[in-house]
């Protein structure tokens, strides 16, 4: 009888293997190729009642899938009598990229229940007779982030996590932390458990310089459980900027690509490896960042309430040497590389540029600038009204005149400040490793009145801190240079418009010099060599109004963003704590 019942087996197996020529797929039949659909179907319960030992089954097979997940895939390779062939594939890691294959031997058996795979964990995966199994990946030694000089920048640290559970001493926990962080009080501790409804919370991470005098005494506080753990971190911890995200997430990827792994089993004599691969190694990720330039940067911002910015570029490379924000843009996001205002009077710079380029005037053509002018139906005035009376356009341009530059516009095509716009790098977009931006950008202005308003960066025209900071690499290099944050990854822009005549752009240094010597910029005329230009743009009702201050000065391109500055002044006298600065 037991030999005629594995004929049977041995028929529907090979009844399977001809079915598999036929156009619909066959239902499973052997008790081997039941157990591999349960197994495939992530049906533990199904599994084990298929074996002739289902609670040892079930529990094993149940920690299988929490050490390694559920992604594996199970196929009967053979049937010869009562023995079989699994073959077997996990994808392994969150985002399944490690692979394990292997190959396993089982048996199958008659019992009063009829057949059933004979029990042995073995049968599944290798190495599951020994003790549970469990993935991870394997890291190599981790790399640092350098500064432009070869410095570290950022380098993987250890962290403590402060923890409190429900219960804690609170006061005694706020009275050791508040010297670390002056917001944390019981009161504080007491909400964050509070709303964390009888979980534990994190009250503060501590680097190893910060916890180490205090470590012995929260670790008698009550309820206080400190873990350590591993991040990227700034070598300063006063550093902070937008871009340390950009370049923490690639070399975060870097390690997950040379990372290997490894399946263990829990023995009770300790951990033994049963797959894997080796981890690879990794190079030191060099960025632009000048160190120097950076701190001067986000001192020059720190005495600002309200949000601010600062993005500095080296024209002749494209390299980024400084984004800076402070506490106020922090909370806002990434607003120097990504936020979008009205530029204001630095889009002078690029109307100028469409007016020589279009030959409607030259630095030198006398023009009107009254102190106020209605044209295209739109009153425009000048700050305070101030009146030139008829002057040179590098003249107007210095004192920032907004009656003149509006009076031009209107004679331009419709697309010629868009145009001029992306020939200056505004409007054009860029995927560089390490950053996420956006430059803005003008769109057509149809209507006289739109070039009216276009003209002065105002309407639809809108800028980031990174796109006008490239507007003013462009002018100084006389092309856009694409944006790069790690050396050797320039940015990729999604368009390459054509650059200026090196007249125009000659010409634009000119005005914005003279900008800084004798017009709206006098404030920074001791900084030897600067251009620049200011701007003041009002936005919502009008009644409030951002600053900005664009500069160069030698290889160095920096636009200087302030919302709510209520005019150009805060932003010009960010900019000269900047560049005064000792780096």
């Amino acid at each position: 009888m037991r030999t005629d019942r594995k004929l049977v087996v041995l028929v529907a197996a090979l009844g399977l293997a001809l079915a598999g020529c036929s156009s619909a797929p066959p239902e499973p039949d052997t008790v081997a190729e039941r157990f591999t659909e349960a197994l495939n179907s992530d049906d533990v319960g199904a599994a084990a009642a298929l074996t002739d030992d289902p609670a040892r089954a079930g529990e094993t097979l149940g920690s299988l899938y929490d050490g390694l997940g559920k992604e594996a895939t199970f196929v009967v390779a053979g049937v010869h009598e009562d023995t079989f062939t699994l073959e077997a594939t996990w994808k392994l890691g969150a985002e399944g990229g490690k692979e394990w294959k292997y190959t396993t031997i089982g048996t199958a058996g008659e019992t009063d229940d009829g057949w059933k795979v004979h029990w042995n964990p073995a049968t599944v995966a290798p190495g599951l007779d020994t003790g549970p199994l469990s993935y991870a990946p394997v890291y190599p030694k981790p790399a640092r982030v350098l500064d432009a000089a070869g410095g570290e920048l950022m380098a993987e640290q250890v962290v403590t996590l402060v923890q409190l559970a429900p219960g804690a001493d609170t006061a005694a926990a706020a009275a050791l932390l508040a010297p670390l962080a002056p917001g944390i009080t019981p009161t504080s501790l007491d909400a964050e458990l509070a709303a964390a409804q009888g979980k534990p919370v994190t009250a503060i991470s501590l680097r190893e310089a910060d916890i180490a005098p205090v470590r012995d005494a929260l670790t008698a506080v009550r309820g206080v459980t400190l873990a350590p753990q591993t991040r990227l971190l700034t070598t300063d911890k006063a550093i902070s900027a937008p871009t340390l995200s950009g370049l923490s997430e690639l070399w975060q990827q870097q390690a997950d690509d040379a990372a290997g792994w490894a399946v263990r089993a829990q023995t009770a004599d300790g951990t033994v490896r049963i797959a894997g691969a080796d981890s690879r190694p990794t190079t030191d990720i060099r960025s632009t960042i000048d160190i120097g330039l950076q701190r001067a940067a986000e001192t020059a911002l720190d005495p600002i309430g309200t949000p601010a910015a600062i993005v500095a570029v080296r024209p002749s490379t494209g390299e980024i040497l400084a984004v800076g924000q402070n506490a106020a843009a922090d909370g806002a996001g990434a607003i120097a590389l990504t936020g979008l205002y009205p530029p204001g009077s630095t889009f002078k710079t690029v109307t100028a540029a469409a007016v020589l380029d279009a030959g409607r005037a030259t630095p030198d053509t006398v023009l009107p600038c009254p102190g106020v002018a209605d044209i295209e139906g739109r009153r425009i005035p000048n700050d305070d009204s101030f009146d030139l009376g008829q002057v040179p356009l590098h003249t107007a341009f210095a004192h920032s005149c907004n009656t003149t530059m509006a009076g031009l516009a209107v004679t331009l095509p419709p697309d010629a400040l868009r145009t001029a716009a992306e020939r200056l790098g505004l409007g054009v977009d860029y995927v560089t490793p390490g950053l996420t931006t956006v430059t803005g950008g003008a769109p057509v202005a149809q209507s006289p009145a739109e070039r009216v308003e276009a003209s002065i960066g105002q309407g639809q025209v809108t800028a980031s801190p990174f796109g006008m900071a490239l507007v003013a690499a462009s002018v100084a290099h006389g092309t856009t240079p694409a944006p790069v944050l790690v050396t050797g990854s320039p940015g990729v822009p999604d368009r390459t418009p054509p650059p200026l005549p090196a007249a125009v752009t000659g010409d634009l240094k000119t005005m914005m010099r003279e900008t800084v010597t004798a017009g709206t910029a006098t404030r920074l005329a001791d900084i030897p060599g600067l251009l620049g230009k200011t701007g003041t743009a009002e936005y919502g009702d009008n009644s409030s109004a951002h600053g900005w201050f664009i500069g160069i000065q030698d290889d160095l391109a920096f636009a200087v963003f302030v919302a709510d500055g209520g005019s150009s002044g805060p932003a010009v006298e960010a900019a000269g704590r900047m560049l005064r600065a000792p780096r």
